[in-house]
């Protein structure tokens, strides 16, 4: 039986290339507490850090057969390993600069455009619901919301009684809940 221990990294190389998984092992065990400390070093975080390790060396070993074959198995264990790092770093600056750009939008007050755009939109949708009510719901709808006069007032402006004021409005009301209550859920 091959006593993997005392291989060399080139040899271990040879044989991870030729999908010997106790070759990955010994490769693993042998170079993983260097790599970690390494990483930590570098990250500071130790779950990114075993997070980071294991891509390693899972694409070591998707890529085996592409690893060179040379005595410097730890420099390109360590070169993959400072190549993952400058891509989580690079990532994070990228992160960043997004979520600072975010905040400069809110700082600068431009959510407020957004928010007047979004308001004059709903504004327009209500006043088209308003003047799909039929004309005489309509008419009381208006004086009563928009012109601001009582139940009483509109009775006897347009000649009904207060309780036909009174009805009217509540069933443009009940319309008007139907149909603006998606919207309103979106808003």
């Amino acid at each position: 039986m091959l006593e993997y221990k005392i291989l060399s990294d080139r040899e271990l190389t040879s044989l991870l290339r030729t999908g010997d998984q106790l070759a990955y092992t010994e490769i693993y065990n042998r170079h993983k507490n260097l790599l970690q400390n390494h990483l930590y070093k570098k990250l500071g975080d130790l779950e990114l850090v075993k997070d980071v390790l294991q891509d390693l060396f899972v694409k070591l070993w998707d890529n085996k057969s592409e690893i060179p074959l040379s005595d410097n198995l730890p420099g390109y264990l360590f070169c993959a390993a400072r190549n993952r790092v400058f891509n989580h770093l690079s990532h994070k600056q990228v992160e960043s600069k997004y979520i600072n750009s975010i905040q400069t939008f809110i700082d600068e007050n431009n959510y407020i455009t957004d928010l007047a755009v979004r308001e004059h939109e709903f504004a327009r949708i209500i006043r088209q619901e308003i003047e799909a009510l039929p004309a005489k719901m309509r008419e009381v709808f208006v004086l009563s919301r928009e012109g601001h006069l009582s139940h009483e007032e509109i009775a006897k402006q347009l000649h009904i009684s207060s309780q036909t004021v009174s009805k009217q409005i509540s069933n443009a009301l009940k319309i008007l809940r139907v149909k603006l209550g998606v919207l309103f859920y979106l808003l």
